[in-house]
């Protein structure tokens, strides 16, 4: 089978315009970016605002391993299952970030024969979003050390300025970082850091944002540090939110591509679901939703991660609910959470034992799907050295562990007719009845929203509050802010904060170390274990992979 990049390379494009308009938006509303890529205007969700909201369905996954187990794939799959059925399905994918794409992980497009294209464009640089939310976060930067340097006229306390500047690549020596070195008219020495951009709150803004008014709401309301008094300086104060807003005013609108066989993709926006809220943007599902029949969202990583953050923070906003979850399994996360490792080269009778053990983690998240009381649809994503009787096996345990129904995503190797039995399942389950609700009540106080996640997500037996995360606690609950959502950050390999303990761990503390407040974005981070805002590259990149050809086309990009 050809690589990705050749797939994506050889395919025959619908012009831009065309898979809009086959949306009914007019052509007014769409920005073309090219032949491929097309902006589109916000002024569509008003004018289809009376029209009936689609069957919405989260892609979310059990527990991954560090390569990931294909919910992009899946996600694309399943949009192309549905239209193999004759359904409208509308998918949403967040945008790629150059941290994974040159990191372990690769693109983010996809891949195989469920892609969407144009791929390459996609993963570098797209349409330009997350370079405008760099700029417009170091803008805020740069004009907060100018306040410190001209006179300091909101008397900040350059101990307490909690804003940090923000790049899109992976680069672990810019975590911690010393700023203003060089004599006074560099500025007042201190020490800071850099988040990768797409763990940065500005990221997190465009993306649960409703409308521009809104946006331009929530920049102002960024706390980007504290005066030698205890109180909050923001963006507003700082006169640093209408830049920022014009800097971001086509950032917001979602981009409109599509899949290797013609349906509409809405890429938008890219949080990461370990830190952020990890989901496409609130205003490209909103759109999704009035174009469709079917809007397929993904979220990162784990059910314990980007789903929870999906319902609880990014549906609470939005005032939508899921109708059906798909949760995305893989024979070889299964064996890992079985102890057995692919490279062990274990046989037959071992690799369907670690199957069986590791359904543990599987049957963990797809209680905690039922939390939600929404109905689950297990896709075992197949990969080439997956044997039928394993996925014979996955799909008979899943059933057993509480799924709505399980069924195999072949998409990689066969398109939407390789998930067309999962797109019918899909569909069955979005007609069944379901009980959703929140996981906690907005009035509930910040340990108690903590705590809900800690124990009836992740399993956690106790939650111990370092002494930073209770003085945390105590002056944003002071402030006002307890009725904020929470967005716990954590490793996203495990379901407890230590990436050791796999399967479906118990009896485990979840440690929060600190609480930060996202108070544009509109929600509180607890803080659990070692995570870090700023990734590193590892040993062997992907980028050490990709080049230019004599032919000038790219190559190594997957």
């Amino acid at each position: 089978m050809k690589s990705s990049l050749e797939i994506a390379q050889e395919a025959t494009l619908k012009p831009i315009d065309e898979i809009g308009q086959g949306l009914g938006l007019e052509p007014e509303e769409i920005e073309p970016y090219g032949r491929y890529k097309a902006k589109i205007s916000l002024g569509a969700i008003d004018r289809l605002a009376d029209r009936p909201n689609a069957k919405l369905v989260c892609v979310a996954g059990m527990t991954p391993t560090k390569a990931g187990e294909g919910k992009t794939t899946t996600s694309v799959a399943l949009t192309e299952g549905m239209g193999q059925i004759g359904k409208s399905p509308v998918l949403c994918l967040r945008e790629p970030s150059l941290g994974p794409v040159f990191g372990i992980k690769g693109g983010a497009a996809g891949g195989g024969l469920a892609q969407v294209v144009p791929m390459e464009d996609l993963n570098l640089h797209f349409t330009g979003d997350i370079h405008a939310i760099g700029a417009a976060n170091n803008l805020l930067a740069a004009m907060l050390d100018a306040s410190i340097l001209h006179g300091n006229p909101h008397k900040i306390d350059a101990l307490q300025v909690t804003w940090k500047r923000a790049v899109d690549v992976n680069d672990r020596a810019l975590r911690q970082v010393a700023l203003g070195l060089g004599g006074p008219a560099n500025g007042y020495p201190r020490e800071s850091g850099f988040d990768i951009t797409a763990a940065s709150e500005v990221m997190a803004v465009v993306a649960v944002a409703r409308d521009l008014q809104d946006l331009r709401r929530r920049l102002g309301a960024i706390t980007a540090a504290y005066s030698r008094d205890g109180d909050t300086v923001t963006a507003d104060d700082l006169q640093a939110a209408g830049a920022m807003s014009v800097l971001l005013k086509d950032a917001i609108k979602p981009n409109l591509i599509q899949t290797l066989e013609g349906q509409p993709c809405l890429m938008h926006a890219g949080p990461f679901a370990n830190i952020a809220h990890g989901n496409s943007s609130l205003i490209a599902d909103l759109l999704g939703l009035k174009l469709g029949d079917y809007v397929i969202t993904e979220s990162g990583f784990g059910s314990d991660m980007g789903m929870e953050k999906f319902i609880d923070i990014v549906c609470r906003a939005g005032g939508i609910s899921p109708d059906a979850v798909v949760l995305v399994s893989t024979v070889r996360a299964l064996k890992h959470h079985g102890g057995l490792e692919e490279a062990e080269g274990a046989g037959k009778k071992e690799g369907l034992e670690a199957v069986e053990k590791g359904i543990a983690n599987l049957e963990r998240h797809l209680g905690i799907i039922k939390e939600f009381g929404v109905p689950a649809v297990v896709a075992v994503n197949r990969r080439p050295e997956d044997t039928d009787e394993e996925v014979k096996l996955v799909r008979r345990l899943a059933k057993q562990a509480g799924a709505f129904e399980a069924a195999v995503s072949d998409g990689f190797a066969n398109g939407g007719p390789g998930s067309a039995e999962l797109a019918e399942a899909v569909v069955a389950a979005c007609d069944q009845p379901n009980e959703f609700g929140f996981l906690y009540e907005d009035g509930a106080s910040i340990k108690e929203k903590i705590e809900a996640v800690a124990h009836r997500v992740y399993g956690a037996e106790e939650v111990v509050y370092y002494l930073e995360a209770e003085k945390k606690i105590e002056q944003f609950t002071e402030q006002g802010l307890a009725e904020l959502p929470v967005c716990m950050a954590k490793t996203p390999l495990s379901l407890s904060a230590d990436p050791t303990l796999l399967g479906a761990p118990t009896g485990f503390q979840l440690p929060v170390r600190d609480v930060r407040a996202y108070t544009g974005a509109g929600w509180l981070v607890p803080l659990c274990g070692a995570v870090m805002q700023m990734p590193g590259l590892g040993k062997s990149p992907a980028a050490f992979n990709v080049d230019i050809d004599a032919e000038g086309r790219t190559v190594g990009l997957f």
